[in-house]
């Protein structure tokens, strides 16, 4: 993933999908807005489920030359044709992941609130680096990844870096000078209308 002038837009799944609609819902979504990328973030654990949902989901990304990556499942990646992983450990598996997948693969690492840990998924090969959330939300422990993070990591570190979890309006107002990508998840999927949801989210970024 390129670093670009303006943020894009990364799209996160919900944990829980719908094979019978969500592939039709997210391919309005990448028809109507620039998409950059879509991580298939599903709480299963299941191989089977990730593997049916991976499949639906590469026909849509992949007709619409937009990566597909998922999260954690280092072992799927090569086997279901996806672009990458996205690892939730920070820094910990990165050097591994980028050895078994090679150069070419997407390599992701959501490092919470960290700057050392960033730093660190950075220097061992990470693409890119996730900071959030970015305000205190009842989610994890309370804790956030302020603008101040975001600001010192688009000055010193040229890592392109995503801002993720509770994002609003005035938030993405806020980070659109600092991060490259934002990750959206939630923020759309839990409204009745998600392409609309999308679009008010991209206005705030002017």
């Amino acid at each position: 993933m390129d670093t670009p002038e303006t943020p894009q837009i990364y799209l996160i799944t919900p944990p829980e999908i719908e094979l019978s609609s969500y592939p039709a819902l997210l391919a309005s979504v990448l028809d109507t807005h620039d998409i950059a990328c879509v991580r298939l973030a599903l709480s299963t654990k299941d191989e089977d489920r990730l593997s049916r949902a991976a499949d639906a989901l590469r026909e849509v990304t992949h007709a619409r030359d937009v990566a597909l990556v998922i999260s954690d499942h280092l072992l799927l990646v090569e086997r279901l044709g996806l672009d990458g992983v996205h690892l939730s450990d920070a820094a910990r598996s990165v050097r591994y992941t980028r050895k078994e997948l090679g150069e070419d693969a997407i390599v992701g690492a959501f490092c919470g609130p960290s700057k050392h840990d960033g730093m660190a998924a950075g220097e061992a090969g990470a693409d890119y680096i996730s900071f959030g959330p970015v305000q205190a939300s009842t989610l994890g422990d309370g804790s956030f990844a302020e603008a101040e993070l975001f600001q010192w990591w688009s000055e010193v570190i040229e890592v392109p870096v995503v801002a993720e979890g509770a994002l609003d309006a005035e938030q993405i107002r806020a980070l659109v000078p600092y991060t490259d990508f934002f990750g959206i998840g939630d923020e759309i999927w839990a409204q009745d209308d998600p392409v609309a949801a999308l679009k008010s989210l991209i206005t705030a970024m002017g």
